[in-house]
């Protein structure tokens, strides 16, 4: 085979693997917009598992907070403990910024869309099941709970295992965020 004939089967390959193609529902690949967040200072609970890495920290609006609170309402009503909201809430961190978003144009990943940029031509469901944040949060959440040992995983393990995200160690500089989210709004 030559050098050029390999490097572009090479090529085609890789771009076919990081766009998604060969991704089911339990893999979806989502985009990564760009948003001002800077890395923070993190006071770490005894007890709780200690996040991986700089954790970055967004301030939330009330659509925000609404969406964090869906999630938290659909782990609840899945019967999962605490650590799925706080894995789903960092990854629509990543993913959206919690924001439910729409059909981003040139700017959209594929046809990604939602908290957790999940695409319909990967069978997640249909543009306005992917875009009603209880649904989406549950479809996350029951591609998390076939992943096996995902309670105990590192949070971007377990999310890069749904996600399948061209960035799989993003997820890990919002665990704390995540997990202050889901101590303050779990019991309101």
């Amino acid at each position: 085979m030559t050098t050029i004939f390999r490097k572009s089967v090479l090529s085609v390959a890789g771009l076919a693997f990081a766009g998604g193609v060969f991704a089911g529902p339990i893999a979806a690949h989502a985009a990564t917009p760009v948003v001002d967040a800077k890395p923070v200072a993190v006071a770490v609970q005894s007890g709780a598992p200690k996040p991986q890495g700089e954790q970055s920290r967004i301030d939330l609006n009330g659509e925000q907070t609404a969406n964090v609170k869906a999630i938290i309402a659909a782990t609840k009503k899945a019967g999962l403990p605490e650590r799925a909201a706080v894995i789903s809430i960092a990854t629509s961190l990543q993913e959206s910024k919690l924001e439910n978003l729409g059909h981003l144009g040139d700017a959209n990943d594929h046809d990604s869309l939602g908290l957790f940029q999940q695409r319909p031509s990967s069978g997640w469901g249909t543009p306005e099941q992917i875009t009603d944040p209880g649904y989406s949060t549950t479809a996350f959440l029951k591609g998390l709970t076939q992943v096996d040992g995902w309670q105990d995983m590192a949070l971007t393990d377990a999310a890069q295992t749904v996600q399948v995200s061209a960035y799989p160690d993003a997820y890990a500089q919002w665990e704390q965020q995540a997990t202050d989210l889901v101590n303050q709004h779990w019991n309101s």
